[in-house]
Protein backbone atom coordinates (compact mmCIF):
# COMPACT_ATOMS: atom_id res chain seq x y z
CA UNK A 1 0.00 0.00 0.00
CA UNK A 2 2.50 2.75 1.22
CA UNK A 3 4.73 1.55 -2.45
CA UNK A 4 1.77 2.18 -4.59
CA UNK A 5 1.02 5.55 -2.55
CA UNK A 6 4.58 6.55 -3.52
CA UNK A 7 4.16 5.95 -7.16
CA UNK A 8 1.22 7.79 -7.28
CA UNK A 9 3.13 10.88 -5.22
CA UNK A 10 5.70 10.42 -7.91
CA UNK A 11 3.25 10.72 -10.74
CA UNK A 12 1.55 13.25 -9.36
CA UNK A 13 4.59 15.64 -8.43
CA UNK A 14 6.23 15.23 -12.40
CA UNK A 15 2.64 16.24 -13.52
CA UNK A 16 2.86 19.65 -11.34
CA UNK A 17 6.54 20.08 -12.10
CA UNK A 18 6.52 19.09 -16.34
CA UNK A 19 4.91 22.76 -17.74
CA UNK A 20 7.63 24.39 -15.00
CA UNK A 21 10.24 22.92 -17.17
CA UNK A 22 9.12 23.30 -20.50
CA UNK A 23 9.40 27.35 -19.85
CA UNK A 24 13.19 27.11 -19.69
CA UNK A 25 13.72 24.78 -22.64
CA UNK A 26 14.51 26.79 -25.96
CA UNK A 27 12.02 27.19 -28.41
CA UNK A 28 12.25 25.79 -32.16
CA UNK A 29 11.52 28.93 -34.31
CA UNK A 30 7.98 29.03 -35.52
CA UNK A 31 7.53 27.98 -39.17
CA UNK A 32 4.10 29.56 -40.59
CA UNK A 33 1.89 26.70 -43.01
CA UNK A 34 2.62 26.65 -46.20
CA UNK A 35 -0.37 28.15 -47.77
CA UNK A 36 0.33 31.49 -45.33
CA UNK A 37 3.10 32.31 -47.02
CA UNK A 38 2.23 34.75 -49.95
CA UNK A 39 4.83 36.26 -52.69
CA UNK A 40 4.46 40.28 -53.57
CA UNK A 41 2.07 40.28 -56.61
CA UNK A 42 3.90 41.68 -59.38
CA UNK A 43 2.48 43.27 -62.58
CA UNK A 44 3.36 41.14 -66.01
CA UNK A 45 2.78 43.49 -68.89
CA UNK A 46 2.87 42.78 -72.60
CA UNK A 47 7.11 43.87 -72.83
CA UNK A 48 7.18 40.96 -69.85
CA UNK A 49 8.42 43.91 -67.49
CA UNK A 50 8.08 43.37 -63.61
CA UNK A 51 6.50 46.11 -61.84
CA UNK A 52 9.72 45.81 -59.49
CA UNK A 53 11.72 46.42 -62.59
CA UNK A 54 10.39 49.92 -63.21
CA UNK A 55 12.51 52.15 -65.08
CA UNK A 56 13.42 55.55 -63.26
CA UNK A 57 11.68 58.60 -64.73
CA UNK A 58 12.60 59.85 -68.25
CA UNK A 59 12.38 63.61 -68.56
CA UNK A 60 10.23 63.25 -71.93
CA UNK A 61 6.82 63.39 -72.77
CA UNK A 62 5.26 61.66 -75.32
CA UNK A 63 1.87 61.77 -76.95
CA UNK A 64 0.34 58.85 -78.63
CA UNK A 65 -2.82 58.96 -81.17
CA UNK A 66 -4.28 57.29 -84.03
CA UNK A 67 -5.58 58.91 -87.10
CA UNK A 68 -6.92 55.90 -88.74
CA UNK A 69 -8.49 54.21 -85.28
CA UNK A 70 -10.71 51.64 -86.96
CA UNK A 71 -7.59 49.81 -88.48
CA UNK A 72 -7.42 46.06 -87.16
CA UNK A 73 -5.29 43.29 -87.01
CA UNK A 74 -6.98 39.99 -88.64
CA UNK A 75 -6.00 37.61 -86.15
CA UNK A 76 -6.82 39.83 -83.25
CA UNK A 77 -10.79 40.21 -84.77
CA UNK A 78 -10.51 36.48 -84.72
CA UNK A 79 -9.98 35.90 -81.90
CA UNK A 80 -12.31 38.48 -80.42
CA UNK A 81 -15.68 37.39 -82.15
CA UNK A 82 -14.81 34.99 -85.01
CA UNK A 83 -14.93 37.42 -87.20
CA UNK A 84 -11.66 38.17 -89.75
CA UNK A 85 -11.82 41.95 -90.11
CA UNK A 86 -9.02 44.44 -91.36
CA UNK A 87 -11.58 47.28 -90.14
CA UNK A 88 -12.96 47.09 -86.19
CA UNK A 89 -14.88 49.19 -83.86
CA UNK A 90 -13.21 47.91 -80.48
CA UNK A 91 -9.91 45.69 -81.13
CA UNK A 92 -8.16 47.97 -83.44
CA UNK A 93 -5.03 49.66 -83.27
CA UNK A 94 -6.92 52.30 -80.45
CA UNK A 95 -6.27 49.49 -78.57
CA UNK A 96 -2.56 48.17 -79.36
CA UNK A 97 -2.18 52.60 -78.67
CA UNK A 98 -3.45 52.32 -75.09
CA UNK A 99 -1.02 49.05 -74.95
CA UNK A 100 2.04 51.13 -76.14
CA UNK A 101 0.88 54.27 -73.82
CA UNK A 102 1.27 51.69 -70.90
CA UNK A 103 4.36 50.11 -71.99
CA UNK A 104 5.99 53.78 -72.54
CA UNK A 105 4.99 54.77 -68.70
CA UNK A 106 6.67 51.39 -67.48
CA UNK A 107 9.89 52.38 -68.88
CA UNK A 108 9.62 55.73 -67.70
CA UNK A 109 8.29 57.77 -70.43
CA UNK A 110 5.30 60.44 -69.39
CA UNK A 111 3.06 59.44 -72.26
CA UNK A 112 -0.32 60.00 -72.91
CA UNK A 113 -3.20 59.25 -75.74
CA UNK A 114 -5.16 62.09 -77.23
CA UNK A 115 -9.13 61.80 -75.65
CA UNK A 116 -10.65 58.67 -76.85
CA UNK A 117 -14.11 60.35 -76.80
CA UNK A 118 -12.69 62.46 -79.33
CA UNK A 119 -11.85 59.54 -81.95
CA UNK A 120 -15.31 57.90 -80.54
CA UNK A 121 -16.87 60.82 -82.07
CA UNK A 122 -15.06 60.96 -85.73
CA UNK A 123 -16.34 56.93 -85.59
CA UNK A 124 -19.21 57.92 -85.27
CA UNK A 125 -19.56 60.64 -87.61
CA UNK A 126 -17.87 58.17 -90.09
CA UNK A 127 -15.32 60.32 -91.31
CA UNK A 128 -14.37 59.16 -94.93
CA UNK A 129 -10.73 57.49 -95.18
CA UNK A 130 -9.31 60.57 -96.91
CA UNK A 131 -10.67 62.90 -94.78
CA UNK A 132 -9.31 61.37 -91.45
CA UNK A 133 -6.14 63.90 -91.68
CA UNK A 134 -8.38 66.69 -91.78
CA UNK A 135 -10.66 65.35 -89.32
CA UNK A 136 -8.65 64.79 -86.75
CA UNK A 137 -5.77 67.94 -87.04
CA UNK A 138 -7.92 70.48 -84.69
CA UNK A 139 -7.27 67.98 -82.02
CA UNK A 140 -3.67 67.22 -82.69
CA UNK A 141 -3.35 71.07 -82.94
CA UNK A 142 -4.84 71.99 -79.76
CA UNK A 143 -2.82 69.60 -77.58
CA UNK A 144 0.78 70.83 -78.91
CA UNK A 145 -0.32 73.55 -78.47
CA UNK A 146 -1.23 73.49 -75.41
CA UNK A 147 2.24 71.31 -74.28
CA UNK A 148 5.11 70.43 -75.31
CA UNK A 149 6.14 66.88 -76.64
CA UNK A 150 9.49 65.25 -77.02
CA UNK A 151 8.08 62.56 -79.46
CA UNK A 152 4.57 62.69 -80.99
CA UNK A 153 3.37 59.50 -82.30
CA UNK A 154 0.78 58.86 -84.95
CA UNK A 155 0.16 55.19 -85.01
CA UNK A 156 -1.23 53.17 -87.71
CA UNK A 157 -1.30 49.49 -88.78
CA UNK A 158 0.03 48.53 -92.45
CA UNK A 159 -1.93 46.38 -94.92
CA UNK A 160 0.78 44.23 -96.03
CA UNK A 161 0.32 41.17 -95.38
CA UNK A 162 2.67 38.92 -92.55
CA UNK A 163 5.38 38.08 -94.87
CA UNK A 164 6.32 41.48 -94.87
CA UNK A 165 5.80 42.41 -91.91
CA UNK A 166 7.02 39.86 -89.39
CA UNK A 167 10.59 39.38 -88.64
CA UNK A 168 11.83 36.24 -86.40
CA UNK A 169 14.74 37.09 -84.04
CA UNK A 170 16.61 34.51 -81.48
CA UNK A 171 13.23 32.60 -81.63
CA UNK A 172 10.95 35.47 -81.12
CA UNK A 173 8.97 36.90 -83.65
CA UNK A 174 8.24 40.54 -84.13
CA UNK A 175 5.77 43.05 -86.01
CA UNK A 176 8.17 45.19 -88.23
CA UNK A 177 8.00 49.10 -88.18
CA UNK A 178 7.80 51.55 -91.01
CA UNK A 179 8.30 55.52 -91.02
CA UNK A 180 6.19 57.46 -93.01
CA UNK A 181 7.48 61.47 -93.25
CA UNK A 182 5.86 63.90 -95.06
CA UNK A 183 8.46 66.15 -96.89
CA UNK A 184 6.33 69.29 -97.47
CA UNK A 185 6.63 71.22 -94.57
CA UNK A 186 9.27 73.30 -92.77
CA UNK A 187 9.33 70.71 -90.29
CA UNK A 188 10.30 67.78 -92.44
CA UNK A 189 14.01 67.71 -91.59
CA UNK A 190 13.44 67.44 -88.40
CA UNK A 191 10.65 65.12 -88.11
CA UNK A 192 13.16 62.88 -90.04
CA UNK A 193 15.76 63.31 -87.96
CA UNK A 194 13.50 62.11 -85.35
CA UNK A 195 12.42 59.08 -87.44
CA UNK A 196 15.85 58.06 -88.07
CA UNK A 197 17.21 57.93 -84.32
CA UNK A 198 13.92 55.78 -83.03
CA UNK A 199 14.61 53.40 -85.78
CA UNK A 200 18.30 52.85 -85.05
CA UNK A 201 17.14 53.02 -81.19
CA UNK A 202 15.52 49.91 -82.41
CA UNK A 203 17.60 48.41 -84.87
CA UNK A 204 20.07 48.09 -81.45
CA UNK A 205 17.77 45.85 -80.22
CA UNK A 206 16.34 44.12 -82.72
CA UNK A 207 17.94 44.26 -85.84
CA UNK A 208 15.92 44.03 -88.94
CA UNK A 209 12.41 45.30 -87.03
CA UNK A 210 12.47 48.22 -89.26
CA UNK A 211 11.38 48.61 -92.35
CA UNK A 212 13.22 51.39 -94.79
CA UNK A 213 11.61 55.20 -93.96
CA UNK A 214 9.28 56.29 -96.75
CA UNK A 215 9.58 59.85 -97.20
CA UNK A 216 6.18 61.06 -99.29
CA UNK A 217 5.81 64.05 -101.58
CA UNK A 218 4.35 65.50 -104.93
CA UNK A 219 1.42 65.10 -106.66
CA UNK A 220 -2.00 63.15 -105.46
CA UNK A 221 0.29 63.05 -102.20
CA UNK A 222 -0.37 64.43 -98.57
CA UNK A 223 3.06 65.53 -98.00
CA UNK A 224 1.72 66.73 -94.61
CA UNK A 225 0.49 63.96 -92.59
CA UNK A 226 -0.10 66.80 -89.89
CA UNK A 227 3.43 66.70 -89.47
CA UNK A 228 3.71 70.35 -89.87
CA UNK A 229 2.03 70.64 -86.06
CA UNK A 230 5.15 69.64 -84.75
CA UNK A 231 9.01 69.16 -84.89
CA UNK A 232 8.78 66.33 -83.29
CA UNK A 233 6.42 64.20 -85.23
CA UNK A 234 6.24 60.82 -86.55
CA UNK A 235 4.00 58.30 -88.17
CA UNK A 236 4.72 54.90 -87.12
CA UNK A 237 3.15 51.87 -89.01
CA UNK A 238 3.22 49.20 -86.90
CA UNK A 239 3.06 45.77 -88.16
CA UNK A 240 0.55 44.52 -90.70
CA UNK A 241 -3.06 43.39 -90.92
CA UNK A 242 -2.08 39.71 -90.57
CA UNK A 243 -0.06 40.40 -87.51
CA UNK A 244 -0.77 38.66 -84.09
CA UNK A 245 -1.27 40.04 -80.98
CA UNK A 246 2.23 38.35 -79.49
CA UNK A 247 4.22 39.70 -82.21
CA UNK A 248 2.41 42.96 -81.87
CA UNK A 249 3.47 43.34 -77.96
CA UNK A 250 6.67 41.91 -78.71
CA UNK A 251 7.59 45.08 -80.96
CA UNK A 252 5.92 47.55 -78.70
CA UNK A 253 8.07 46.50 -76.05
CA UNK A 254 11.36 47.17 -78.16
CA UNK A 255 9.66 50.54 -78.60
CA UNK A 256 8.67 51.28 -75.09
CA UNK A 257 12.56 50.75 -74.39
CA UNK A 258 13.96 52.54 -77.32
CA UNK A 259 11.57 55.79 -77.09
CA UNK A 260 12.72 55.42 -73.61
CA UNK A 261 16.72 55.35 -74.51
CA UNK A 262 16.34 58.15 -77.23
CA UNK A 263 14.56 60.99 -74.47
CA UNK A 264 17.42 59.84 -72.05
CA UNK A 265 19.90 60.20 -74.75
CA UNK A 266 18.26 63.94 -75.97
Amino acid sequence: MKKTLQIWMSIIFLLFIFPVVLQFLPKEPTIPPAFSLKEPSKIVYASNILEEDIAPKVEGNVLIYTTHSHEAYEPITKAADGKIAASHHSENIMKVGSKLKDNLNVNGVTAEQLDLDIVRVMQQEKIPYHRSYAAIRPYVKEKVEKKSYDLVIDLHRDSLGPSRTTITHENQRYAKVGFVVGKEHPFFEKNLGKAKQLKDQMEQRVPGITREIIIKGGRGVDGKYNQDLDTSMILIELGGVGNTETELNQTISVIGESVSALLTVQ
